[in-house]
């Protein structure tokens, strides 16, 4: 990789690569966990009781990791310093993670839950906010790239810890908090980034690189939307298509996710590249929510089964590049670089605040105007997302 481009400094590859390798591991962190791991636990412990008790405590997790994120981020924004905060927050969740295999009773589960979300959040919200401390603008398409790694590893971080016979229930736990510890360490030692100068609205490095006001909650607010969108998709999509094909299996769905996760990893990294070397760092964020957009418009009229994985696929490539991009490029956009940590975990809010929006938006159209009803209104959503995001498509 060129040390310049357009003038501008670029950050050394292997610290790309091993920051891209440390946000895979915050993923293999709470993916497998969430989605796997503390629902059989759940289970295991309070039998019938158990729907009740994971929605206490997915709530109680969901806001401390909302507080946390915010609180952290400024934390290691007035300290001047991440790698501390983001060692702390391996440790400490790695431990209490491991620690579930002792818990017994439902305030014990809810309690440890959010002390898990509290330290794991002190290690993302700094780790998220060392990219913008380290990676020029020159260079966010392609993090952003390396950043749809991600889910891809969450989700086979579960399938791996799940495989039948290779560790049990609490021994799964462990195994989770040893990935996530040989993904994390290696930036933290060996990454070494180079001394880059990062360009921020308040002008510190390039005065004429500041940007028109509005942008940042141009941001936000298309990343709550494609959110909602893919949060409703990901909590019922196994329904709807057992409402086109009552023999559909949860392992199909999966199969189908898994699909998803791996192929948008390559069309992330091209677009990411495209965007860096054409100077256009919006356009693909306009064009996936464009894209997810008419998905789930064909999810919508579809006829059958086919044409409905059709356009759940469409959506759900569309959405994870979008998503994965619009990651890296949010640090072009965040108005103070002394403030960078807190404003990502205010953005951070987008990734909590669907869970509380999609069952009452679903409730709301379901039962009246059925799953067409509700794809309408998120591809509704995707394409107000597309508008917001057209008018930033040019550098300024």
């Amino acid at each position: 990789m060129p040390a310049e481009a357009g003038g501008e400094a670029l950050q050394s590859r292997r610290f790309l690569w091993l920051y891209a390798l440390a946000v895979a591991g915050g993923a293999i962190a709470y993916v497998p966990f969430l989605t796997i791991l503390l629902p059989t636990r759940v289970t295991a412990m309070a039998g019938t009781g158990d729907i009740a008790l994971l929605a206490y405590a997915t709530f109680a997790g969901a806001v401390a990791a909302s507080v946390s994120n915010i609180t952290f981020g400024w934390a290691s924004d007035v300290t001047r310093a991440r790698v501390p905060w983001i060692a702390a927050g391996l440790v400490s969740s790695c431990l209490l993670l491991g620690a579930f295999g002792a818990v017994v009773s439902a305030s014990a589960v809810i309690l440890l839950l959010v002390a898990w979300q509290v330290a794991l959040n002190m290690m993302l919200a700094p780790l998220a906010a060392w990219a913008g401390d380290e990676v020029p603008d020159a260079q966010k398409g392609t993090l952003g790239g390396l950043l749809s790694f991600a889910p891809a590893a969450g989700a086979g971080a579960g399938v791996l810890v799940t495989a039948p016979g290779l560790a049990a229930a609490d021994t799964r736990l462990w195994l989770v908090a040893l990935l996530v510890v040989l993904c994390v360490t290696p930036v933290l030692l060996v990454g070494r980034p180079r001394t880059v100068a990062i360009s921020s609205v308040e002008g510190s490095v390039d005065h004429a690189r500041r940007r028109p006001r509005g942008e940042v909650a141009r941001m936000w607010l298309a990343r709550l939307m494609v959110q909602v969108s893919e949060a409703a998709l990901f909590a019922y999509l196994l329904f709807w298509l057992r409402s086109i094909d009552p023999g559909m299996s949860d392992a199909q769905v999966a199969q189908i996710f898994g699909l998803i996760l791996l192929g948008a990893v390559p069309l992330a990294l091209g677009a990411g590249r495209w965007a860096d070397r054409h100077d256009r760092p919006f356009t693909p964020l306009a064009l996936c929510a464009g894209t997810a957009a008419i998905g789930l418009l064909v999810m919508a009229g579809a006829p059958g089964l086919g044409t409905a994985i059709a356009g759940y696929m469409l959506f759900g490539l569309a959405a994870s590049v979008f998503l994965s991009l619009h990651s890296a490029q949010t640090l072009r956009v965040l108005p103070r670089a002394r403030s960078r940590g807190r404003d990502l975990g205010l953005f951070n809010l987008t990734n909590t605040a669907p869970s509380l929006v999609t069952p009452w938006l679903t409730l709301a159209l379901v039962p009246h105007f059925g799953f067409t009803g509700l794809f309408i209104a998120l591809a509704a959503f995707a394409a107000a997302a597309t508008i917001l995001l057209i008018g930033m498509s040019r550098p300024v």
